[in-house]
């Protein structure tokens, strides 16, 4: 007798995802049938009986027919399913979708008959380039603000202050003001989620509160009490607090100002272990400039993958975004674990939904360019060689030696090839872009005149006769 064979045909679908129609044959579905039938009789218990040696008629009154076929099905689509992956040379990159539901092709299953199913899944996108070399990118120009050295340095010496309590004068800006408030609603009355305190010391510096907070404690004497009228800005953190207008019932109950240390060579010591104050400012101002350095390359990497990615002709499939979302909430996590908090109680189901819905933008344009970069490498055979990796390797010698945890090396190897890979491609579009620097001015010059633009009514114009 001839064994009949799967038969399998598929249908290319949207977003990078595959139909697959399979006809059954029957003797699958008998085979799978007695095989659900044969593993449950060595684990049942039925009394009477001993263990492995229940009759099958028996089993499927005690049982039920239904749910030995629902259990066989499971097993006929698992088996199917990895047989036509095989048969179509397919790599899936999600889990199998029964198109029309599992109750239902219950309900009709007879192992008598073939069995024909539909599942659904996502495949690698197919990728291509509209071009590569000849793209172009604008960056704005930017130097290197002296100022941030004196602003470093006056952030230093603030945090080096000693606080000493005011009682001689009104509170100022810089001073830090001891208050109690407590907030409402101004059409409400009700009161606001957050919005008091008994006991609060506030940096009297502007933006640090709602606009006019700060500004309104500022003159205030210790003891004195006052009423605030304020509004909350539209963009305000808190969603149902924006734009509303709001009472704060304001008490100064201490105040206290800092007593800032004098830019000396005794400060330079304390501050940052140098000699003198030259000295200090000097190794300020080579770490600033080199943070600097390593703003602009960051900014230039990231407009040279902005404009690869708009390059990307793809249909990037949900499940690449969906993986790229959990990658980056179980990096928060891990991140969250080192810092030494319950993971368990601090990522409940509504945060974690939460966090999948505000990086999915981000994931969606991570993904983007890293396809972009796929591209790019097979079109521009850009390739990292094994003596390459090789060579990198050895530079972990020494941590793989002294690691207590066992390293999975392949997975190391792997983990340098992208890394290495990405460096090439990167210096590849450095190299093949045309980066144009374009002063702040004319920027803004652009801007307004875009805007303009914009706000131009349409006229149509009636041709004359």
């Amino acid at each position: 007798m001839i064994k009949e064979a799967l038969i399998v045909k598929t249908t290319a679908l949207p977003k990078s995802r595959i139909a697959l129609e399979l006809e059954i044959p029957s003797n699958t579905c008998k085979s799978c049938v007695n095989e659900t039938i044969n593993s449950i009789s060595r684990s049942a218990k039925i009394p009477g009986f001993r263990l492995g040696k229940i009759p099958k008629q028996v089993l499927i009154q005690r049982i039920g027919i239904t749910q030995l076929h629902a259990s066989a099905l499971e097993k006929i689509i698992d088996k199917s399913w990895n047989e036509a992956l095989k048969m179509e040379s397919i790599e899936p990159l999600s889990e199998p979708e029964l198109v029309d539901g599992f109750e239902s092709l219950l309900k009709n299953f007879s192992p008598e008959k073939a069995l024909k199913i539909t599942l659904q899944t996502d495949v690698e996108p197919e990728l291509k380039l509209k071009k590569s070399k000849g793209l172009s990118v604008e960056l704005k120009k930017s130097k290197f603000d002296p100022k941030s050295i004196d602003e470093a340095l006056e952030k230093s010496r603030n945090q080096l202050a000693n606080i000493v309590p005011v009682n001689h004068r009104p509170a100022k800006l810089g001073d830090i003001a001891v208050v109690s408030f407590k907030g409402i609603y101004k059409d409400s009355k009700k009161e606001i989620d957050g919005g008091s305190s008994e006991s609060m010391d506030l940096e009297l510096e502007k933006n640090k509160m709602i606009p006019g907070f700060v500004e309104g404690i500022v003159g205030m004497k210790i003891d004195d009490n006052k009423t605030l009228n304020l509004k909350f800005p539209e963009d305000y953190s808190h969603e149902d607090s924006r734009g509303k207008e709001a009472i704060f019932e304001v008490t100064l109950k201490d105040l206290k100002e800092k007593e800032l240390p004098e830019l000396n060579d005794e400060f330079a010591k304390q501050s940052g272990n140098k000699d003198s104050l030259k000295e200090l400012k000097k190794d300020i101002e080579n770490q600033l400039k080199e943070n600097f350095d390593k703003t602009q390359k960051n900014i230039k990497i990231e407009a040279l993958m902005d404009a690869l990615s708009k390059e990307l002709d793809a249909e990037i499939p949900k499940s690449m975004i969906d993986i790229e979302v959990r990658n980056n909430i179980e990096q928060t996590a891990q991140r969250f674990a080192q810092q030494g908090m319950d993971i368990k109680s601090t990522f409940t189901p509504e945060l974690v939904k939460s966090l999948a819905e505000s990086t999915r933008p981000q994931a969606e344009k991570n993904v983007q360019r890293n396809l972009a970069l796929k591209a790019l490498s097979e079109k521009e055979n850009v390739i990292v060689e094994d003596k390459e990796v090789d060579k990198k390797m050895k530079e972990y010698e020494v941590e793989i030696s002294k690691s207590p945890k066992q390293i999975d090396i392949q997975k190391l190897k792997d983990v340098i090839r992208n890394d290495l890979l990405k460096e090439k491609l990167i210096t590849w579009l450095e190299e093949n872009t045309v980066v144009k620097e374009i002063s702040e001015k004319s920027t803004k010059s652009r801007t307004k005149k875009a805007s303009q633009t914009k706000s131009q009514p349409k006229v149509n114009k009636k041709e004359k006769k």
